[in-house]
């Protein structure tokens, strides 16, 4: 006689039964939203004069140092708009105080001084929180012209999320102008979006990490 054959029906419920289990759900994809959000944030930026607040008239001038030119400039504006100036890694305080205060007659209090930023990025970044809540909504953004679209790509991101508009005032640099490429440009403004999103700048650790494979490559 044979073995009789185990009926499907009579075999305990458990969790190796077949029959009672529920056919699988598709995965839910957390990202799928992803693109639409992008495209979201991207509309508001694009449509933010819409709806932002007109900035008020320039409550400030901030230079970027690099170059004497660029504070020689600035100290004209201050004399003759009457705004207060702050100088982000400029030249000597000796020689700023005798241009700002001495040849152009800007009072102390007008001016300062501010020497912690070492690059672009750090010129926003050590500044930002200071404007913020010394209620600044717009500025005068001075620097030379080889620099500005570096500056103004970098100064929209850190201060504009800090609520403050910028406005460009351009020096000149005639044959001594060094147009930078793309590579730098967007890579400072990258740098600055990460500042914006995490608070930490990126450079020192992608130098320790990323320059043996860059240099292994010859990509530096």
């Amino acid at each position: 006689m044979s073995p009789r054959s185990p009926d499907p029906a009579a075999s305990p419920p458990g969790r190796g039964s077949r029959s009672r289990r529920r056919p699988p759900r598709p995965a839910r994809t957390r990202w799928r939203w992803l693109p639409l959000a992008f495209a979201c944030g991207g509309l508001l930026w694009l449509s933010r004069g819409w709806w932002l607040p007109e900035p008020p008239p320039p409550q400030m001038i901030l230079v970027l140092g690099g170059d004497a030119d660029r504070e020689r400039e600035a100290a004209r504006l201050a004399r003759e708009d009457g705004l207060p100036v702050v100088v982000s890694g400029g030249t000597n305080p000796e020689y700023a105080r005798w241009l700002f205060e001495q040849r152009e007659g800007v009072p102390p209090s007008r001016l300062r001084l501010d020497y912690r930023a070492t690059d672009t990025l750090t010129n926003f970044t050590s500044l930002a929180d200071d404007l913020r809540r010394a209620r600044i909504r717009h500025a005068l953004l001075v620097t030379s012209s080889d620099h500005m679209q570096r500056a103004m790509l970098v100064g929209r991101i850190v201060a504009g999320s800090r609520g403050i508009h910028l406005t460009p005032v351009a020096v000149p640099c005639g044959d001594r102008c060094e147009p930078e490429g793309r590579r730098l440009v967007w890579g400072d403004g990258l740098r600055a979006l990460i500042w914006v999103v995490s608070g930490r700048d990126v450079r020192h650790w992608a130098e320790e990490h990323l320059s043996p494979w860059l240099h292994r490559f010859g990509l530096e």
